[in-house]
């Protein structure tokens, strides 16, 4: 199969590329460093001529609710135009665990609905991967809850995943018949936010301190126990947070 992958050259999409290349299908990388844009639509027609399926793992540049909301209207009315346009059988987007609650206070998940409503009212059968937190991004979530050398996090669950196993779980989506719903995938354990962050830091050497904070805002959004953790029913991956960490620190 021919299929597309919208920003495959980042973290997530240079992977999916390589899994479905491996496994013997035609994988292309779109992006705008390959020609492809979906917000001017430059490219589209052209690398969509011929796809089975597209698989969407491009991300809005800006976390502020105005940019992040123009950018997946955007992005996702033009590229189902497009696949309406090229015959598309399979639209695969990838999201994110929690959007739904998220949404309500946080700009960015606002916007991540917007996506996720636009690719349900598409026509264009649909595939919708949410992923819990990457094990990537757990630096990015202590720093964004940093002030001075305070880190006030809300003792709530978390169930992050090794991008490598987000990765597969959406190759392994794109070939499969599609969902037209939404499916959750995360790692295999659960933790505590602050906790976990207390033990990141430690282990650095970090002389941050964490303050469990039940208030704390989570990219604006006040979090219920279980508003990062999966829903009944998820792919549970393999990768454990300490074996991740070691091979982090170790790359081959």
């Amino acid at each position: 199969m021919k299929i597309v992958v919208i920003g495959g050259t980042g973290l997530i999409g240079s992977q999916v590329v390589r899994l479905l290349t491996a496994a013997g299908h035609d994988g292309v990388a779109a992006a705008p460093n390959t020609g492809v844009d979906t917000i001017t639509g430059a490219g589209l027609t052209q690398v969509l001529t011929g796809a089975d399926v597209v698989v969407d793992v491009s991300n809005s540049p800006s976390f502020e609710r105005d940019a992040a909301v123009e950018f997946f209207r955007t992005s996702t009315g033009n590229l189902v135009a497009a696949e309406q346009a090229a015959g598309v059988a399979h639209h695969v987007a990838l999201s994110v665990v929690g959007t739904g609650e998220l949404a309500v206070e946080s700009g960015y998940f606002a916007a991540k609905q917007v996506q996720e409503e636009l690719i349900a009212a598409s026509g264009v059968p649909y595939s919708i991967v949410h992923a819990t937190q990457f094990y990537e991004f757990i630096t990015g979530i202590i720093n964004a809850a940093t002030a001075g050398t305070v880190v006030r996090l809300a003792p709530v669950d978390i169930q992050p995943i090794a991008s490598a196993d987000v990765a597969a779980a959406v190759a392994a989506a794109a070939v499969e018949p599609p969902l037209n719903g939404i499916g959750d995938i995360a790692g295999p354990q659960r933790f505590r936010l602050d906790e976990l962050a207390r033990a990141v830091l430690a282990e650095r050497q970090d002389p941050r301190t964490v303050h469990t904070d039940p208030t704390a805002l989570y990219w604006g959004a006040h979090l219920q126990t279980d508003t990062l953790t999966p829903g009944a029913g998820a792919t549970l991956s393999e990768t454990r947070f300490a074996d991740w960490q070691l091979a982090a620190a170790n790359p081959r």
